[in-house]
């Protein structure tokens, strides 16, 4: 093993390539000068991500090309600087023995340092895989074990002690790399360094390995292994999902032309770096392009950091805007009945007539008028205080986002849209055009992608982003990718006639009949009750029975507030959640939202009959959802078996008792008696024309 001589002390260093007191400006004044145009390599060459970077340091070199927030200050990078850097960690690399083929783990937060060691791990040909920072150690260990791992670059100490106490079960692991070296002293540095060391080394080393990793960035062409991505495993184990700079390029490209995403855009780097929508917008697109990727200071500063930099181009899953929906609605909460009235009657207008602005439609100058005025009082100051002023282009995308929540947005004048991919994809599936956003389709085929519907009403695609296999599956790759290269995605779903425009229905497997016939598709009514503030999570169930029931979750900081504001006292979730006034508040809008899914003669008898909310939240921790935020269905159903039984009987009340992880890992048991809850339904539009 190579060790490099590491000073191991508890002294904060300067940030990676930056001189003590060097810091950038957030906003467009930081984007480093006037554009620096020199002679550009042809696009045929542009054939590996290593090779991107060196274009965009020729042709962008004095523009920003990376941000950190660190103790409240923006450090700043130039793409040239990136190029220096990325180049020091990739002689570095070789100096510790980094062999081509070899896979990296990369477990963090988002910082630039960790998204340069992913370049600098695909100059010498090796192939980074990103972990989920917040992954507990059994399901670490088995994504080490599956890639069989030689490397380990850690972002700090937690993720650190993680991976030695991994070390114990995975014998791969070689180096362990870290970044912040705060705790670090007293470790056994053996085969631990420092990255700083690490790119030290390189720097001396230029003379001596420079032309070995000339020669290794020579050998990447298009279908070398660009990284290798694990699914969130809903259905099971996570697959290694191996992608190419084939697959991440074309997409790249191809996206950044849909939406004419350029080197004067800016972008917040904050979803998790193992998901694959992170890995094409802060990578693939933001190389491409030549765009700034800003990066935060933690999950606590988000929302304060994303009002700093003001990004033009923003994605999000639907919890995020879910959660940002929330925060203001508890805000007006608080507010004056002055200030309440005025955001109710604009927001009321923006419901009505923004969508269509925004779109380009006719509105008339009344409408117009009053519109503006809204801008100026209510649409205006609420986009500032989220961060979203400058926003041009806005994706949600991870799963299906409630139609009362993304016409709210699209009604601020916010250019959100919605797409439709899988990390199989490479992100993208389907796209909405501008002019052609709708709440209830995921719009038409990105550029270069062939989707089709299958007999049973499965969505297939193809497209250059299609991945190459899943690594050491071969019987899972040939299921879902067939000989002629379509892809089985897994959801059902139809085209638009006329419009040409993709519904998906919900997941294949979850999509069913009732006991009656018709059709069952909970993710559609699960949507809808997350509209409302109150509620975080819902679970539907139903196929192969005569009514429909429901899990609840409540928002503990939506209901909270409400709680504080009424003098209700509680001491815990559970509390809290069984309340008799909570409980009351749930049923409304339970009967809301049955009221809402009647009017949809195709899935009218997906109302909820009986529900309950949960005496703890759905947690990635405990098995119930995964590391994305999506729920483990199946999973739920049989780990609250008696809850569900309990839903489909006569019974008034059911006692349960459930294990729960604390966050130091030891195991515990939640106990609880629930109440049961029976919820009005509506006869379907058709019922009610047909009696009257």
């Amino acid at each position: 093993f190579v060790r490099i001589a590491t000073n191991c002390g508890n002294t904060r260093p300067p940030p990676i390539g930056r001189r003590a007191g060097q810091a950038g400006r957030p906003g467009p004044s930081a984007r480093g000068g006037e554009r620096q145009v020199t002679t550009t390599a042809p696009e045929a060459a542009l054939h590996s991500v290593p090779a991107l970077l060196a274009r965009n340091a020729r042709q962008y070199a004095r523009l920003t090309a990376y941000r950190e927030k660190e103790f409240g200050i923006w450090q700043a990078w130039t793409w040239a600087e990136v190029a220096d850097e990325v180049r020091a960690m990739a002689l570095g690399f070789l100096a510790l023995g980094m062999e081509r083929g070899n896979h990296v783990a990369i477990i963090g937060r988002n910082r630039p340092a960790l998204y340069w060691s992913m370049v600098a791990a695909q100059s010498v040909g090796a192939i980074p895989v990103p972990l989920y920072q917040d992954a507990v150690t059994e399901e670490m260990a088995y994504v080490l074990d599956h890639c069989g791992a030689r490397f380990a670059i850690c972002g700090d100490q937690e993720q650190v002690d993680k991976v030695i106490e991994v070390q114990e079960s995975v014998s791969g692991i070689e180096q362990i790399l870290y970044l912040d070296r705060r705790g670090m002293r007293k470790y056994d540095h053996g085969q631990m360094n420092w990255l700083i060391d690490v790119q030290a080394e390189g720097r001396a080393a230029e003379a001596r390995l420079g032309v070995e990793l000339t020669r290794r960035l020579a050998e990447q062409d298009y279908d070398t292994t660009c990284v290798m991505l694990y699914t969130s495993g809903t259905t099971g184990k996570p697959k290694g999902v191996v992608l190419s700079n084939r697959n991440i390029i074309e997409t790249a490209k191809a996206s950044c032309s849909f939406d004419s995403l350029g080197h004067k855009d800016e972008i917040l780097a904050y979803l998790p770096m193992a998901w694959v929508g992170d890995f094409i917008f802060s990578m693939g697109q933001a190389y491409w392009g030549g765009f700034c990727v800003n990066c935060p200071e933690n999950a606590t500063t988000m929302m304060s950091d994303l009002r700093e930099i003001g990004p033009t181009y923003f994605f999000a899953p639907p919890r995020v805007f879910e959660t940002m929906l929330t925060q203001v609605m508890i805000r007006m909460e608080d507010a004056s009945p002055a200030k309440k009235r005025m955001f109710d009657r604009y927001m009321a207008h923006a419901r009505k007539v923004g969508g269509a602005i925004l779109d380009g439609k006719p509105v008339s100058g009344g409408d117009r008028l009053k519109y503006r005025m809204g801008e100026m009082l209510v649409y205006g100051p609420l986009k500032n205080t989220l961060g979203l002023s400058n926003i041009r282009v806005a994706y949600t995308a991870g799963e299906a986002i409630g139609p009362e929540i993304f016409d709210f947005y699209r009604s601020l004048g916010i250019n959100l849209k919605q797409l439709y991919g899988q990390t199989e994809a490479s992100v993208f599936i389907t796209q909405q055009p501008d002019g052609e956003v709708r709440s209830d389709t995921v719009g038409v085929p990105s550029p270069g992608v062939e989707v089709r519907i299958g007999e049973t009403g499965e969505v297939f695609y193809r497209s250059p982003g299609t991945f190459v296999e899943y690594y050491k599956n071969p019987e899972s790759t040939a299921s879902t990718k067939d000989a002629e290269g379509w892809v089985a995605t897994g959801d059902a779903g139809f085209f638009e006639e006329g419009t040409g425009h993709l519904r998906i229905i919900d997941r294949a497997k979850d999509v069913g009949k009732m006991a009656d016939g018709r059709l069952f598709a909970p993710k559609y009514v699960e949507n809808k009750l997350k509209f409302y503030p109150n509620i975080l999570e819902a679970v539907v169930f139903g196929s192969g029975r005569d009514r429909c029931t429901a899990f609840i979750n409540i928002d503990l900081t939506a209901v909270g507030n409400w709680a504080e504001r009424n003098n209700i006292g509680y001491s815990s979730y559970q509390e809290l959640a069984g309340h008799p006034r909570v409980l009351a508040q749930i049923q409304e809008h339970v009967e809301a939202v049955n009221a809402s899914v009647a009017q949809d003669a195709m899935l009218s008898g997906c109302q909820i009959h009986r529900f309950l909310v949960l005496h703890k939240e759905l947690d990635a921790d405990d098995g119930e959802m995964t590391r994305t935020r999506k729920v483990k269905r199946r999973f739920i159903e049989e780990k609250f078996a008696d809850l569900i039984a309990a839903l489909y009987s006569d019974a008034k009340t059911v006692y349960t008792e459930t294990e729960v992880t604390y966050e130091d890992g030891r195991k515990g048991a939640l106990k609880a008696t629930l109440e049961l809850r029976d919820a009005a339904v509506v006869a379907p539009a058709g019922q009610r024309m047909a009696a009257e």
